[in-house]
């Protein structure tokens, strides 16, 4: 069960107070939409006494769901669809019956205890306990019950099958198998684990791994409906292979699991569903391996293939494994020369292929890790500082250069891979150039620290870099003098003279960095970069700058509203007629696209305006606009609904 803050309120009938605000907030815009077309596949809705709702919901299925509501306004349910993102349409459904129900004065019937709604949301209790006498029908007792000792407790089920002769019990399960084809399977199944004879097992469950993973795998969750590959019997196969001591055969069929399970999910459009399964089944595949007849340098290559072929993050337990069990230094030496090996073979990547790259970079951290465990530490800046240009892998080489206490060496791999990589992997590069700071700021050189954070600000613009130059640069008592500069490029698109080469001489007090990024930036952006200006006057709370700039911006605006949404919220209090301005404009905007969600999102901005008109006092402004609104728009009767909640303040009047 689930639970959703609606806010303090007192206890009272269940919903009393509950608004569509409460509603559209608990289970958002589209469930509570879908919610209401459900009000009428409501049946058999009854409460308890502690005024919980329950009833039968009918989709693709017939759900049984129970709503209810505490006394600090918060609103928990349960229901036995499959929906697990939240609030279900079904709850919703309930709610809504029930209010509807209560509106039209009839009463919300108490739920009988012995109803099949009754059982199937409550459950069974294992806690409680029954008395042991002759005259109980165990075949209707639900809870667990001491057994003579009074230490260990025994199910009811236990219990029941207990008293049954061996003749009772060959019957029930001969009658369990012709009703049941699983529990024949398992049966068969177990009599051949027992037998040690598992070749027909292994080559029966090798063919549902071909069938399973041939299936396609996807899920609607908004429909209910779809087709999640069943992986749960292969996955009790593993486990009781295993436990027989068939830990080479385990390993077997995980490889290929392994490989067509990974097919699958490429395929697949299921919320993650197989990809789930398919790991829990290979987590029993990893154990495995160190239970297998491998050698350990064999069982830990094995493990590292599946490390540097997962793509879709299977493999988490593989590596708990790799780090919990001990390996010795002998191990990971051969396992080192094989991966040498490998890499020796390997085919350089052409062009700028990054999966190629990627590739390389994974097999080089996988033998620089195993020639760490192997005690050749010695070795790893010689394998990256050969493979740096090929992998790009700058940062790497800095970082075991830094560990050393080598900072020449690391300063100058940042300026050698920032030079290399500036053009096609500017991530790198600036990831580099963050190096060089950090090294700056070691060494105290904080004007140094500055000039970096403005090149990060002329690359990239905006809030976040602004106060971090402005922290820089106040640092050494220099910030007036910089942010006049930053604001001039703003406007200009000119860099101060020590920033690039070629720009025109300025007043900067910075110096220049050991590197410097592209200088043809302000050809490609449109200045002045009004953007940013409106979003540090916010940040600097110069709302009469924010007003004009904004107004200055929307004159060269075709279409959208630029920065509106951003000036609204911080200029309302202010400059209440420009909120207003912009908020309708996004909702007339939103209006006109004629779709239902549209309107629940126009009415967002519609909610805003209305806070404004009654804090400014100026309520019949609202009344006219929605008037307006009506009159305008009187054929789209989903946005009329939209409109009566907008002036409904309860659900219930």
């Amino acid at each position: 069960m689930a639970k959703s803050k609606l806010g303090k309120k007192t206890k009272k009938e269940p919903f009393t107070d509950l608004t569509w605000d409460d509603l559209r907030q608990w289970a958002g815009v589209k469930i509570l939409n879908r919610g209401k077309s459900y009000i009428k596949n409501v049946s058999g809705l009854s409460c308890t006494e502690d005024g919980e709702w329950m009833a039968w919901v009918s989709g693709s299925e017939e759900y049984a769901t129970s709503v209810e509501e505490d006394g600090v306004g918060e609103i928990a349910w349960f229901c036995t669809c499959p929906f697990d993102w939240g609030p279900c349409k079904h709850a919703v459904a309930v709610i809504l019956a029930g209010i509807e129900q209560r509106k039209a004065g009839k009463e919300i019937p108490v739920l009988d205890e012995d109803s099949e709604l009754f059982l199937t949301l409550m459950g069974e209790d294992d806690d409680y306990d029954f008395d042991d006498e002759d005259d109980v029908d165990e075949q209707e007792q639900l809870a667990t019950a001491e057994v003579p000792t009074g230490k260990v407790k025994e199910t009811a089920l236990e219990k029941i099958l207990r008293k049954k002769s061996k003749q009772e019990l060959f019957d029930l399960l001969m009658d369990a198998s012709a009703l049941h084809p699983e529990v024949k399977r398992r049966i068969l199944d177990d009599a051949q684990l027992t037998s040690g004879k598992v070749d027909k097992l292994i080559s029966a469950l090798r063919r549902e791994i071909k069938n399973v993973t041939n299936e396609d795998a996807w899920y609607n969750p908004w429909r209910d409906e779809g087709n999640l590959p069943d992986y749960s019997h292969i996955q009790e196969q593993l486990v009781a292979l295993l436990k027989n001591g068939h830990a080479d055969e385990v390993v077997e069929l995980g490889r290929e699991l392994w490989e067509r399970g990974n097919e699958q999910i490429e395929q697949s459009n299921d919320e993650g569903e197989t990809a789930g399964e398919i790991q829990q089944c290979m987590e029993v595949v990893f154990k495995a391996v160190s239970a297998s007849s491998l050698p350990p340098s064999d069982q830990l290559l094995w493990l590292l293939d599946i490390l540097l072929e997962d793509q879709f993050s299977l493999s988490e337990s593989c590596e708990r494994l790799i780090r919990r069990r001990e390996y010795s230094q002998v191990h990971w030496r051969d396992v080192a020369e094989k991966l040498r090996q490998r890499l020796a073979t390997m085919a350089k990547p052409q062009g700028n292929s990054f999966s190629d790259r990627y590739q390389r970079e994974r097999l080089v951290d996988r033998l620089a890790e195993s020639l760490a465990r192997s005690g050749q530490e010695e070795k790893i800046i010689p394998l990256f500082e050969k493979e740096v240009h090929v992998t790009q892998g700058y940062q790497k080489l800095v970082e075991a250069h830094l560990k050393k206490g080598q900072f020449d060496q690391a300063r100058s791999w940042c300026i050698t891979g920032f030079t290399a990589t500036l053009k096609d992997a500017p991530g790198i590069a600036h990831g580099l150039r963050d190096k060089l700071r950090e090294l700056a700021a070691q060494e105290k050189k904080f004007d140094l620290v500055a000039s970096y954070r403005a090149e990060d600000f002329f690359d990239r613009p905006g809030r976040a870099g602004y106060s971090e130059l402005q922290k820089a640069a106040e640092k050494i008592k220099l910030w007036p003098e910089v942010r006049a500069a930053i604001l001039r490029f703003l406007e200009t698109g000119q860099r101060p003279a020590s920033s690039a080469q070629g720009a025109e001489k300025q007043t900067w007090p910075l110096p220049a960095p050991e590197v410097i990024g592209s200088s043809d930036r302000h050809f490609r952006d449109r200045y002045p970069d009004l953007n940013t200006l409106i979003d540090i006057a916010i940040l600097e709370k110069r709302l009469d700058d924010v007003v004009q700039l904004y107004q200055e911006q929307q004159k060269g605006v075709r279409y959208g509203i630029g920065m509106g949404e951003e000036v609204a919220a911080v200029v309302a209090a202010t400059h209440p007629d420009t909120a207003l301005a912009i908020w309708k404009r996004i909702a007339v905007g939103k209006i006109n696209l004629v779709k239902p969600a549209a309107y629940e999102e126009a009415a967002v901005y519609l909610r805003k305006m209305e806070a404004v008109y009654r804090k400014t006092k100026r309520t019949d402004e609202w009344r006219e606009l929605i008037t307006f609104l009506r009159t305008t728009h009187k054929a789209k009767r989903r946005l009329m609904e939209v409109l009566d909640s907008l002036e409904s303040k309860r659900i219930i009047d």
